[in-house]
């Protein structure tokens, strides 16, 4: 594990946070992959857990986008009680979602932050000419983070799925097989699914039911 400090913490969403951090020298990742992170402070070092790395491997600074759950008491309800100066703890680099060419991206709440710095990456391109889809999938449209950001992203469709209420201009229910037959023309392209597990293996499912190839839905495993 090394032991890295905090630089700022910046509220999102009113359960979402980013944090930004020092970034040890020669530490490399590539987009999509997350580390296990621990509180360096008594009786939470041996509290880890998975977040991936938001910011791009270039930037001077590692950062992760993190979903609270106070009701948990657990890490995430921690984590933004902490000041900048305060330590984590983090391991090497790991994951399994990786950028495979254009596509649609399936993100239900806190699992948008793997495609976070995915996204981030192909718009800093300037010879980048991939054109990409997201389903953004929330309860409310309060859970949105990162909003204006990935709406101004070019070549990138975003379109907002609330579960729990209805908003002009967003789509409304949850994304299962009818809703993917209704909104994805095209099922032999790339998928990037990310999510909790019930709604990730729902969504693989139904894809694959509906003539996706297996090996193009890229999930965590």
């Amino acid at each position: 594990m090394t032991r890295i400090a905090i630089r700022a913490i910046t509220r999102l969403a009113h359960n979402v946070y980013q944090y930004d951090l020092d970034k040890p020298a020669g530490f490399t990742f590539t987009p999509g992959q997350a580390t296990e992170v621990a509180i360096a402070k008594d009786g939470w070092e041996d509290e880890r857990r998975p977040f991936t790395f938001t910011a791009l491997p270039a930037a001077d600074k590692l950062q992760f986008t993190i979903k609270s759950y106070p009701d948990h008491q657990g890490v995430t309800a921690k984590l933004p009680t902490l000041r900048p100066g305060d330590m984590l703890d983090i391991d090497e680099p790991w994951g399994t979602i990786s950028y495979k060419g254009p596509g649609v991206f399936i993100a239900g709440g806190a699992g948008m932050t793997p495609f976070l710095a995915i996204l981030r990456m192909l718009a800093a391109d300037p010879d980048n000419a991939d054109r990409n889809t997201l389903f953004f999938a929330n309860k409310r449209e309060a859970d949105i983070f990162c909003r204006d950001e990935l709406e101004a992203m070019d070549r990138l469709a975003v379109h907002h799925v609330l579960s729990e209420e209805e908003r002009p201009g967003m789509l409304s229910g949850l994304i299962d097989r009818d809703f993917l037959k209704t909104h994805v023309g095209d099922f032999g392209q790339q998928f990037y699914v990310c999510g909790p597990d019930p709604m990730v293996k729902a969504i693989r499912d139904a894809l694959k039911d509906l003539g996706a190839d297996p090996t193009e839905i890229t999930f965590e495993e």
